[in-house]
């Protein structure tokens, strides 16, 4: 890849930083700094932006850290500096603007259905905002969708992973013939495959649940990194934008 870009050399030191900081403060960053759903009470406007720093352990930071740098690096070098970091920070905010979308409604399609069973909105609302919810929910109402809820209205979001798939979206449309190489299948794909195929699966585990790399992943988080990441390079297409550097 030769000599690291500067905005990406940037990037990686604010996010070892704030891996680094969270290792020494451990859940106050986490409270700080990751996304929370907007009604909990732990939710700051700046989260929509500190949270693509934070990071859930060592291997979370160094898979989308070496991803920003090897599908980043020719995307910075064709662009320009300012072009590319606007198009990652793009990318992370259309990713946390789909990922809080969904969990409004996976919190909404929960209150709904306890309501229907005889619930009081506000009780439930106020029970939530104390951090506490009443075990009963899952006898009255269908047990997944209390436990969507739950899940959306109390688990933050945190990592680069939505402007990373922005990044792999530009890519694969930049370079769709170059061939990537996976851990588990050592075979040459090319990414205009391999990309399209990674953001399918992770709309599948999104819809479903069912996730083939495990719990706690923002799987609508990522597709809404990579519909950001393609909506931006149509229009940058269609309107010649791409072969303008900002930095010239």
């Amino acid at each position: 890849m030769g000599r690291i870009t500067e905005g990406i050399k940037h990037l990686l030191i604010v996010n070892v930083l704030f891996f680094l900081a969270t290792s020494l403060y451990g859940d106050q960053f986490y409270e700080w700094f990751s996304l929370w759903f907007p009604k909990n009470s732990h939710f700051a406007w700046w989260q929509v932006l500190s949270h693509m720093f934070m990071h859930g352990g060592l291997m979370h930071i160094f898979f989308n850290m070496y991803a920003l740098w090897a599908f980043g690096s020719p995307l910075e070098r064709m662009w320009g500096t300012k072009k590319f970091l606007f198009f990652y920070f793009s990318a992370g905010l259309g990713a946390a603007l789909i990922h809080t979308g969904v969990n409004y409604y996976h919190v909404y399609q929960g209150v709904e259905a306890l309501v229907s069973a005889g619930g009081s909105e506000s009780e439930i609302f106020q029970l939530l905002a104390q951090g506490k919810y009443d075990q009963n929910w899952a006898q009255i109402a269908p047990p997944q969708l209390v436990d969507r809820m739950l899940e959306s209205y109390f688990t933050p979001a945190v990592g680069a992973s939505g402007a990373i798939y922005g990044i792999l979206v530009a890519f694969g449309m930049s370079f769709p013939n170059s061939e990537l190489f996976l851990i588990f299948l050592p075979v040459p794909i090319k990414a205009k495959y391999f990309i399209p195929a990674l953001i399918a699966l992770d709309l599948f585990s999104g819809v479903t649940g069912y996730s083939i790399f495990g719990g706690g992943i923002a799987h609508f988080a990522h597709v809404g990194g990579a519909l950001f990441g393609f909506l931006m390079m149509w229009y940058w297409r269609h309107n010649q934008f791409n072969r303008n550097r900002w930095d010239q």
